[in-house]
């Protein structure tokens, strides 16, 4: 007689879910309360960090016991609590590749927005939209320098893969919805023939600005001021950036935006694009398809897309050669010419 193996299903991932909105918080609180900060000069008690930040006990011994049973803390025999390379290398304020203020911008921008989730598919539009300068321009200003780590390793990729060294100066690059300005200010620091045209909203270029000063590049930096669909970029630029931008413009937005930056290079030109690209079938990249939900609580024809999506949308603007380059960041970046 046949017989068929008993398959047993446990509740185990659905509970893991259910409380998937708790490590992030437990992180962010660890940051704003300085504790990874603390832990950067060496091994302390819970006791030893409630009293350097002027908190609870009680509180940053449950944190800490949390963060330690997820591999970002060590505790030892002696209740003394270290960094693990993860959290020292992306949790503690004064590295270059600090991740905190990621956790910052999701408990107060992108939560409250999310807790309107039900009512954004019931409806298929966003409460209050974010790709428009009314809604959107404050709320990137106020996490966009937070995220330029999240970006800077792809942008050193990107610098490498051009290989501007022996290009005639200047190399005009156009960085659009530069936000911290990232893309633009590694490749100026890499080559020093590059200059850079940013364009975004006004409210946004104040930080591009800024952070160009930081890193010693304001010098080489202009910027032209408005909506991507109307300000006038300018014309024969060797590279111009797209950074995380087609996918809160939506696929018809995207394909106008390619179209005006293929009109903006000089033959030859290369076009970069990142994204949180996602399979074709939309069936198997996590990440990028809980960004697509980002993008529908947050915009109103955001979403993301492929890289066959995205090379078709090229091709059709005129682009040759649309192709990938592995890097760092959550996705592939895609670069493509304009014909010489």
């Amino acid at each position: 007689m046949a017989t068929s193996a008993h398959v047993s299903v446990t509740p185990d991932r659905i509970m893991q879910f259910a409380w998937g909105y708790t490590v992030p918080l437990m992180i962010e609180s660890a940051v704003r309360c300085g504790l990874f900060d603390a832990l950067e000069s060496g091994a302390k008690t819970a006791a030893e960090l409630a009293a350097q930040a002027s908190i609870s006990e009680r509180g940053t011994r449950a944190v800490l016991n949390a963060l330690t049973s997820i591999e970002l803390l060590r505790k030892d025999a002696g209740g003394r609590y270290s960094l693990m390379p993860e959290s020292a290398a992306f949790l503690v304020s004064t590295k270059p590749g600090f991740m905190g203020g990621m956790f910052k911008h999701t408990s107060s921008q992108l939560l409250p927005r999310w807790m309107n989730l039900r009512q954004v598919v019931e409806t298929g539009k966003p409460v209050q939209a974010v790709n428009d300068e009314t809604g959107g321009a404050a709320f990137f200003h106020e996490f966009v320098e937070d995220i330029f780590p999240m970006s800077l390793p792809s942008a050193q990729v990107l610098a490498e893969t051009l290989a501007l060294d022996d290009a005639a100066a200047p190399v005009r690059v156009l960085d659009i919805a530069a936000g911290s300005g990232v893309w633009g200010i590694v490749l100026a620091q890499r080559y020093s023939q590059v200059r850079v045209t940013a364009v975004d909203w006004p409210g946004v270029l104040d930080v591009t600005r800024r952070v160009a000063g930081r890193f010693g590049v304001g010098d080489r930096l202009e910027t032209v001021a408005g909506d991507l669909a109307e300000a006038d970029f300018g014309s024969d630029y060797q590279v111009a950036t797209l950074g995380h931008i087609l996918h809160s413009e939506g696929e018809t937005r995207s394909r106008q935006l390619l179209s005006k930056v293929f009109n903006a290079l000089a033959p030859g030109g290369t076009i970069a694009i990142a994204e949180f690209l996602v399979d074709d079938a939309r069936a198997a990249n996590t990440r990028g398809l809980i960004f697509a939900v980002n993008m529908l609580v947050n915009t109103d024809d955001g979403d993301t897309f492929s890289f066959n999506e995205i090379a078709g949308w090229l091709r059709l603007a005129g682009f040759e050669n649309a192709r990938t380059v592995e890097s760092p960041g959550p996705s592939p970046l895609i670069l493509a010419n304009r014909p010489k």
